[in-house]
């Protein structure tokens, strides 16, 4: 009996000391990502904060450069009349020190406040809550679009070769070589116009969103899919790929569920450029449509010189980008592991 608890302690006293270490060593790889985690978000913060500072400050000091004066925007046929022109600069602040202004605008920034708008007299807020709804749908489809189209593009030609491939390959180069609003002005032509599919301008329900969203989605998709189309070309010719397609798995499914997520990753890293695309590509395509959004009222304000409604579109557009890369860096940490590790 002791010979048999001693042959049991002897053999599972080794045991004891390496489970210990393996768990030690799985808390401190846990310690080590929180860290890492910890120092990306942080990183991420501070970058953020630096690029929204710098596009709100450019933008400030090139209206400030603008020909023009603010005063005469403000005054409109009034100009002439001095006691209001000085009454108007006196409520406005315009007397102040531009550096005065600069720093007050900041601060206002930090208390929610975008200031009120020269031409339309409400508060910049209030204007943007009203019309970022309808830019928030423009730009939703259009990238669904893009991802949808650009998927099913490159799962069917990738590891392809022939006409197919070729007649795609040329009208994607043709599309991207066509300016977004051109290619609004083609949809409008060809499906309003002539066939009378779709309303001409407007926000009247799903049918008036269908044509801007393609104008916007059509380019970005057409991008994502030669990017993609690559890497999954690439990726066919893996080791991995030819195990997979030996154990019975379809090519169709060799590269969705095997190829498509290694490939995905440099599509996933120029999500900063295609929502870039997509909020260039809204301002201009709500102005063709006809549509409200904020790219419309970033367009009548750049033409009335209403510098707080400017501003307030330059810190949006610049707060959308930092998410939005924000969101990009998490999605490539979760598509490769390998991140993760360089990271830590």
């Amino acid at each position: 009996m002791s010979a048999a608890s001693s042959t049991v302690s002897t053999s599972a006293s080794p045991t004891a000391p390496t489970t210990t270490r393996d768990s030690d060593e799985a808390r401190a790889v846990r310690a080590a990502r929180r860290r890492a985690t910890a120092r990306f978000a942080l990183t991420r913060l501070i970058q953020g904060i630096f690029v929204v500072w710098v596009a709100v400050t450019i933008t400030f000091i090139g209206l400030h450069l603008a020909p023009g004066d603010i005063v005469d925007t403000l005054l409109g046929q009034d100009r002439d009349d001095a006691e209001l022109r000085a009454k108007v600069i006196a409520e406005w602040g315009l007397d102040r020190p531009v550096l005065v202004q600069y720093l007050s605008y900041l601060g206002g920034i930090l208390r929610g406040d975008f200031g009120t708008s020269y031409a339309q007299h409400k508060p910049v807020l209030d204007i943007f809550t009203s019309q970022i709804g309808a830019t928030l749908q423009l730009a939703g489809s259009a990238l669904a679009i893009a991802v949808v189209l650009s998927l099913c593009l490159s799962l069917w030609l990738a590891g392809r070769r022939g006409t197919a491939r070729t007649v795609v390959g040329s009208a994607e180069l043709a599309v991207l070589s066509v300016p977004s609003f051109w290619l609004g002005l083609i949809l409008l032509t060809v499906f309003s116009f002539q066939l009378h599919w779709f309303p001409v301008v407007g926000n009247n329900g799903l049918s008036s969103l269908v044509l801007p969203a393609l104008a916007i989605g059509i380019p970005q998709g057409a991008y994502l899919t030669q990017v993609l189309r690559e890497d999954l070309d690439g990726e066919l010719t893996r080791p991995y790929v030819l195990t997979a397609r030996s154990r019975g798995a379809s090519v169709a499914r060799t590269k969705r569920v095997h190829a498509l997520r290694h490939a995905a990753l440099p599509a996933v890293t120029i999500g900063g450029l295609i929502v870039g695309g997509l909020l260039g590509g809204a301002a201009i395509t709500e102005e063709v449509f006809g549509r409200p959004g904020l790219g419309h009222i970033a367009v009548s304000a750049i033409q009335a010189q209403d510098m707080p409604v400017v501003l307030g579109v330059a810190f949006f557009a610049s707060l959308v980008f930092v998410i939005a890369s924000t969101a990009v860096d998490l999605a490539a940490l979760a598509l490769d592991p390998r991140l993760r590790q360089t990271r830590s």
